[in-house]
């Protein structure tokens, strides 16, 4: 008997150390939650878990029912490109705790969910290039904007394709990208100041590597009192964008161009407004591709584009930017909660995901880091506004989600 449970103490173990390594890796909303879904499959057969976290790693304690104990480390890399795996892990998860599978077969599950192949490297192509484009127009509204982005963000997208089979790039891809972005708008694109500055012209290709999800998942860490695993994922966001920031002075200068080339002054609009309302079907389109996410949940993602977009319209007219961002998040984060309700729904990360990019917060600290290189005093006006907005977008986030989470809500 002693044997039996120190067999099945072990299969416990290494089931919630691979569970928790999964959780990591897709913890890109924050790692708070991963606790609670680990303690839960704990339970569910039997025994007890508890955490201690950072965001790329987790000491793991395992207990079973005969009081046997076992703690292992685990590692994972917190990023949000691979949201396949987390649709697969809601449903799986419900399972285990309805006591719906056993832990070999729970096991087999998790393996089967951690070997998936997400959508061909063609439609993440695709997909990067089209979530560029549908950001293009909030940058400019100009058609030579959507041409520049069409050429930039092909650019980056074969990066970023490259990288998944190539590790050493990705471990300075954000640098690479924007290295080469910044050249190519130099050299090419940025001749003429009526077609607006080049900090405008890259945005839209550099979109997909700005880190304002990471940002704004650490600002709502350290709200919720996690204060290691915030301050950690805020470092590392500033980290991210400075890679970006880096990459781009690091292209004029091999461009032979000046930082004083890096102004940040809009075109002349030219595209009717109807282009702007068709961008967000085709930025929609893009996150799925991009992010491997189900395609039957494009229909739920739009319409909470739509919303968030028209909620924070509506309110910036009437309180200013910060506060139509904060009532924005609210209303999105409240809707992702009570529609993420029930094992078969879209999670609440995924329904949060292209609604959150909508509100454009991560660009903010690029364009003024960009801008302020450039030795333009309008650079801190941006850094400013950056703070305040993902301040208000972290507490909107919190304040919508608690606003409407039940008791078991996940």
């Amino acid at each position: 008997m002693e044997q039996r449970s120190v067999m099945d103490l072990d299969a416990l173990t290494a089931f919630l150390a691979r569970l928790t390594g999964l959780l990591l890796r897709s913890s890109g909303e924050g790692a708070h939650l991963v606790e609670r879904a680990v303690a839960d499959s704990a339970r569910a057969f039997g025994g007890a878990a508890s955490l201690l976290l950072v965001p790329e790693a987790a000491v793991l304690t395992v207990t079973a029912a005969d009081g046997g104990t076992r703690v292992v480390i685990v590692r994972g890399f917190p990023e949000v490109f691979r949201l396949d795996q987390v649709a697969a892990l809601k449903p799986f998860l419900a399972d285990v705790r309805a006591g719906r599978t056993g832990i070999a077969e729970a096991d087999r599950r998790l393996r089967e969910i951690e070997a998936a192949v997400p959508y061909p490297w063609w439609l993440k192509f695709l997909g990067i290039v089209l979530f560029a484009l549908g950001f293009a127009p909030l940058m400019q509204p100009t058609w030579y904007e959507i041409a520049t982005t069409a050429v930039l963000g092909a650019l980056a997208a074969a990066l970023a394709v490259t990288a998944d089979r190539l590790p050493r790039l990705r471990r300075f891809l954000p640098l690479a990208v924007s290295t080469a972005v910044s050249v190519v708008t130099i050299e090419l694109f940025a001749n003429n100041p009526a077609h607006g500055g080049p900090v405008l012209l890259m945005l839209p290709a550099l979109f997909y590597f700005v880190p304002g999800d990471y940002l704004s998942a650490a600002t709502a860490e350290l709200v919720a009192g996690l204060i290691t695993t915030g301050a950690i994922r805020l470092v590392y966001s500033v980290f991210l964008l400075v890679q970006l920031y880096v990459g781009v002075l690091l292209g004029v200068l091999f461009a032979g161009a000046s930082p004083h080339a890096l102004f940040d002054v809009a075109a002349h609009s030219d595209l009717p407004r109807w282009t702007l309302f068709l961008a967000w079907i085709v930025f929609t389109a893009g996150t799925l591709f991009a992010f491997a996410i189900p395609l039957r949940f494009f229909w739920p993602l739009l319409l909470l584009v739509y919303v968030t977009v028209g909620v924070q319209s509506a309110f910036t007219k009437l309180a200013g930017e910060t506060g139509g961002t904060f009532v924005a998040a609210v209303v999105l984060a409240a809707a992702a909660t009570l529609i993420a309700r029930g094992p078969h729904r879209p999670p609440r990360l995924i329904l949060i995901l292209p609604g959150f990019f909508a509100l454009t917060v991560g660009s903010l600290g690029m364009r003024g880091l960009t801008t302020l290189a450039g030795g333009y005093v309008e650079g801190f006006q941006d850094l400013l506004k950056l703070v305040t907005i993902v301040t208000a977008l972290a507490l909107g986030l919190v304040v919508g989600e608690a606003l409407t989470q039940g008791h078991g809500d996940t």
